[in-house]
């Protein structure tokens, strides 16, 4: 682990996936930015936009990839290059289908549970041991495909409770990044 964190909020790019299901990790990192006051800019040797903020000693690289969702890892691994970072220094926020609306665990390793931004960055970074922020969305409704799913906007009910949830899951970030995996996951996980 270096001074340095690299958290990237997973999404798509462009209007049409603004505020769908699948972009939650990109308006967590948005949300970071906004904190601080910081704009993101682009950093055309990752393809990601980037803004720099610090949290206690650690300098922390708010990153959301301008490729799309299967597509990331390249773009995660020319960061962590740039940055002199490595996987222990990752945080990846990503939406989870596997979680209800709104619940937030972090976790570090695993396997990729067919997340394709996942996928994505360990076979890029030849690497699964890095932490993630999951970021609960709940499962499709009846028989409706979960790719679909993921990349329909939330639910009138959930969009009233997405601003608060983006704020704890920032909060957990930033919990992580100051103290730690096991003291955040203490914090996040007993409520």
């Amino acid at each position: 682990m270096t001074d340095t964190a690299v958290v990237v909020g997973l999404g798509n790019p462009g209007s049409r996936y603004a505020d769908t299901r699948h972009n939650i990790g990109a308006m967590v990192v948005d949300a970071m930015a906004a904190r601080a006051g910081v704009r993101a800019g682009t950093h055309k040797k990752s393809n990601c936009d980037v803004a720099t903020i610090r949290l206690g000693d650690r300098s922390v690289i708010l990153a959301r990839p301008r490729t799309y969702m299967n597509e990331s890892g390249r773009a995660v691994a020319a960061l962590l290059r740039f940055y002199s970072a490595t996987p222990a220094d990752l945080i990846v926020v990503h939406d989870e289908l596997d979680l209800d609306f709104g619940t937030l665990r972090l976790k570090r390793g695993g396997g990729e549970g067919g997340h394709n931004g996942l996928r994505s960055i360990s076979s890029a970074i030849s690497d699964r041991n890095y932490l993630r922020l999951r970021f609960g969305i709940g499962r499709p409704p009846g028989r409706m495909d979960p790719a679909a799913f993921v990349l329909e906007r939330f639910s009138t009910v959930e969009r009233k409770e997405v601003p608060l949830q983006i704020e704890l899951a920032a909060d957990a970030v930033e919990d992580v990044v100051r103290s730690g995996l096991e003291a955040a996951q203490n914090r996040l996980h007993a409520g």
